[in-house]
């Protein structure tokens, strides 16, 4: 890189405070909307709205198979389908599609709405807790656990691990991540031994779609369908519990709009799509190009990182009005990148709106108003957002 001429570096672990990452964000769209980093061995930043999503799109440009996370996995592992390009990629993302149906959803809905009550409950009779670590991170390991068919006395130990890797990937301790990792690829490859003997129908179960999944007549690598199937364990675990905190962290000083969600709760489906473009959990997600590739002026080279910084890009005020602020009626409200676009999208997106739905229907129809109190904890690189938010109930028969 020394040849050509790279802008100001910028540090970006300099702060975890949600705030002032955003302010960062806001200097660099306006100063340089491609912006570079030293950090973690080097990568580039897409600032922008129209460049994130020009990139997202163009995976043929933008590939995913060399990094795509920021920092990522110290060991360096790939694993299908966040880590393959297409054509290698699509089978595994075909077979995860398959399991995700608004009709498969809708059956889990009332199931998945008990947990998040049962996990809720404690909380709710003590009268505080923390929303993100309490509740955030145990209710979806059990979105995950009925997701993908696990035997019940295994969500509180996902949870835990999760939580566990999730820590030391942050800080780059690869020998936590690795011993977390290790317990979650004996629970993949539990799963996939139990499928082969007892299969389940291809649209209700991941792990027997993808051993059902063919390409050129012949089944996927066990191997990699175990990788697609530890991938499953944690994606889902790593941004609920910071979503689910930043919400319940701007409810609770906005003590006018969580009335308006508890009083009108048909607004919460439309609350959640604003709520996920100011809160877009991730600061990491990465490409590297497969070939020379300018954008805005700057010349990045195969093998740089690119990381495609959503948070940012969801607050560009050239594409929405009064970026910051929370606007119910926003125009282009499902016009986000929370989600990310093209083949990489998220594809537990569904899921995901249901669970945090239920989790915000459940927090407002079993409280008559909470309030975030204390000091607050954001996210480390490669997510953004609330990792830890105290909040105290008043419950319909409690003065509070």
């Amino acid at each position: 890189m020394n040849t050509r001429h790279i802008p100001e570096d910028f540090d970006p672990a300099a702060s975890d405070d949600p705030d002032e990452v955003h302010a960062l964000y806001r200097r660099l769209r306006s100063r340089c909307p491609v912006a570079y980093s030293s950090a973690y061995g080097g990568f580039w930043a897409l600032t922008t709205y129209p460049e994130v999503k020009k990139a997202a799109l163009d995976d043929s440009r933008f590939i995913s198979s060399v990094k795509a996370v920021v920092p990522s996995d110290p060991r360096g592992l790939r694993r299908p389908p966040l880590n393959f390009d297409a054509p290698r990629h699509t089978p595994y993302r075909t077979a995860l599609d398959a399991t995700l149906s608004r009709r498969r959803l809708s059956r889990l809905e009332p199931v998945l709405r008990e947990h998040a009550l049962r996990v809720l409950t404690p909380m709710l009779e003590r009268g505080s807790g923390d929303i993100a670590q309490e509740f955030g991170a145990l209710f979806p390991a059990w979105v995950t656990t009925e997701w993908l068919n696990l035997d019940a006395e295994l969500a509180p130990r996902l949870a835990e691990t999760a939580a566990r890797w999730v820590r030391a990937w942050r800080r780059q301790d690869a020998e936590v991540v690795n011993t977390m990792s290790g317990r979650m690829y004996d629970m993949a490859r539990a799963l996939v031994a139990d499928r082969r003997e007892h299969p389940r129908p291809v649209e209700e179960d991941p792990a027997s779609s993808l051993l059902a999944q063919r390409v050129d007549g012949e089944p996927l690598e066990e191997e990699q369908i175990v990788g697609a199937l530890r991938q499953s364990l944690v994606v889902g675990m790593v941004a609920p519990p910071i979503v689910i905190g930043s919400i319940a962290a701007h409810l609770g000083a906005d003590q006018e709009l969580q009335a308006r969600l508890r009083t009108e709760p048909e607004l919460i489906p439309l609350a959640l799509e604003e709520f996920l473009r100011l809160y877009a959990p991730y600061r990491g997600f990465a490409r590297t190009v497969a070939e020379p590739t300018v954008v805005l002026g700057r010349e990045i080279l195969p093998g740089e990182p690119v990381t495609l910084t959503y948070a940012s890009a969801n607050r560009d005020a050239t594409v929405f009005a009064d970026p910051d602020e929370f606007r119910l009626d926003r125009p282009n409200i499902a016009d986000h990148l929370a989600f990310g676009r093209g083949r990489h999208r998220c594809p537990g997106a569904p899921m995901a709106r249901l669970m945090l739905r239920i989790a915000l229907e459940e927090l407002l129809a079993g409280t008559v108003s909470f309030t975030a109190v204390g000091s607050r904890e954001g996210a480390r690189m490669p997510e953004l957002g609330i990792v830890s938010c105290q909040l105290d109930f008043v419950v319909a028969g409690r003065d509070g």
